[in-house]
């Protein structure tokens, strides 16, 4: 599954995507020196030839803009239709769509659930230390485990009702 950010959609995402866009810039500005540089002769010269040679170089740099241009538009629809066969299948098959839109108020949940769960961690990291030795340090752990697991249901479903119970220990 993919999750996207602000509600943006994802581009066409494939191995090679970083170094194809590379080679197109690469490419791109050969181009556009090339035709500079055949620009500033025939300026210089002004013979024919010169002027031929940017007429040249000109075609060669709107053709290659031209191909590039299709390739990324051809790219992404590619990749679009993709997607969506691909959402299309998880559907059919019962599964969720692999793209997930996630606001700003779930980004939050997930960090205070991930918060909730690394408190757990702690709680019965301090358990395991002091289970044979200190009973109040045990049981004060297991409480705290029981009101974060509550407040963390609380977060991903309508809550139950009622006040959290139990004793703050600093």
């Amino acid at each position: 599954m993919q999750s996207i950010r602000n509600g943006k959609t994802p581009s066409a995402t494939n191995p090679g995507r970083g170094i194809s866009r590379q080679m197109a810039t690469i490419g791109t500005t050969v181009m556009v020196f090339v035709f500079i540089v055949a620009v500033l002769f025939a300026a210089n010269e002004n013979d024919v030839v010169g002027w031929l040679v940017v007429i040249i170089s000109l075609g060669w740099l709107l053709l290659f803009a031209f191909v590039v241009f299709s390739i990324r538009g051809a790219a992404r629809k590619a990749g679009a239709k993709l997607a969506q066969a691909q959402d299309s299948l998880n559907r059919a098959a019962g599964g969720a769509p692999s793209v997930e839109v996630m606001d700003e108020a779930t980004l939050i949940r997930d960090q205070k659930l991930d918060h909730s769960f690394k408190i757990i961690q702690v709680q019965s990291k301090v358990i395991r230390d002091n289970l044979g030795t200190d009973a109040d340090q045990v049981s004060r752990a297991i409480e705290t485990i029981e009101i974060t697991a509550h407040n963390a249901r609380g977060m991903m479903k309508k809550d139950e009702g009622g006040p959290v119970e139990g004793t703050v220990v600093d």
